[in-house]
């Protein structure tokens, strides 16, 4: 008796499990709206971590709001790693500790509340993750749109995630830093060398902040512009020295000049 629920136990998980795997991974119609409404709710609430600053005066309602999308990440979360072949490959990746970092910040909103800014990591995350870019992107995958798109979000996030911890550790302490948008200010103006000086940060702890800014900032930009303007690549791994990407009418692998036959698709 024993052993018959134990094989219906496992049956049961073992259909869980195919089920979730073809939500999460299938090309069907069903599984893409379904990814499609898991993209709808992660955008739902990285607009509720960018409205923390303002949603914190809401006193327990913010807090209720807090769990209640922990609880949502957390079955995601779940989800992915049931559906997934290999947790522990699964953890290697970086992008699983950011979204469980952003659970822990959920679920700890009074301890980690110092660390909340970090939550806004979920934006570079979701725009980085093979979910996004096989159910939305998939028609720009290994293109230059993609390309854009990743460089663009690594921008967009260090900039909130910036502002974010500015208005956190210094909102108070510097002088003209009294709400969210002034860190905005700040972080933008420093960010892009501008440095209109109406608004700086004090002590050297505030220097070496701007520092980092400047320096990180720049690199952001410069990278977004080379993905605008340098030539596109596809991903073509050469069968002799493992090349990884080659222009898209390349007939000879630049690295050892193999012959390379890349499906006209891959462009």
């Amino acid at each position: 008796m024993a052993s018959d629920q134990s094989e219906t136990g496992k049956s049961e998980g073992l259909r869980l499990r195919a089920r979730l795997r073809y939500l999460y991974h299938g090309t069907q119609p069903k599984a893409v709206k379904f990814r499609l409404m898991v993209i709808v709710i992660d955008i739902a609430i990285i607009g509720f971590f960018l409205a923390t600053p303002i949603l914190k005066e809401a006193g327990w309602v913010f807090y209720v709001a807090d769990y209640v999308i922990a609880a949502i990440l957390g079955l995601d979360l779940a989800a992915r790693a049931y559906a997934f072949s290999d947790v522990k490959d699964w953890l290697k990746k970086p992008i699983v500790w950011i979204d469980l970092f952003v659970l822990a910040t959920l679920l700890f909103p009074v301890w980690l509340a110092n660390l909340g800014f970090l939550r806004l990591l979920r934006l570079w995350s979701l725009l980085n993750s093979d979910l996004f870019w096989r159910t939305i992107g998939r028609r720009f995958d290994d293109t230059r749109v993609e390309e854009i798109t990743r460089a663009l979000a690594a921008l967009i996030t260090f900039v909130f995630v910036v502002t974010g911890f500015v208005y956190a550790y210094f909102r108070g302490k510097a002088e003209h830093i009294h709400g969210y948008l002034d860190a905005l200010y700040f972080t933008v103006a420093t960010l892009t060398t501008t440095g209109f000086g109406d608004i700086t940060l004090p002590g050297n702890g505030g220097r070496v902040v701007s520092i980092i800014v400047m320096l990180v900032g720049i690199t952001l930009f410069i990278r977004l512009a080379q993905t605008l303007i340098r030539p596109h690549k596809v991903k073509f791994p050469c069968p002799t020295c493992g090349l990884q990407k080659h222009d898209p009418d390349a007939v000879h692998c630049k690295a050892c000049g193999q012959i390379l036959c890349i499906p006209d698709d891959g462009a």
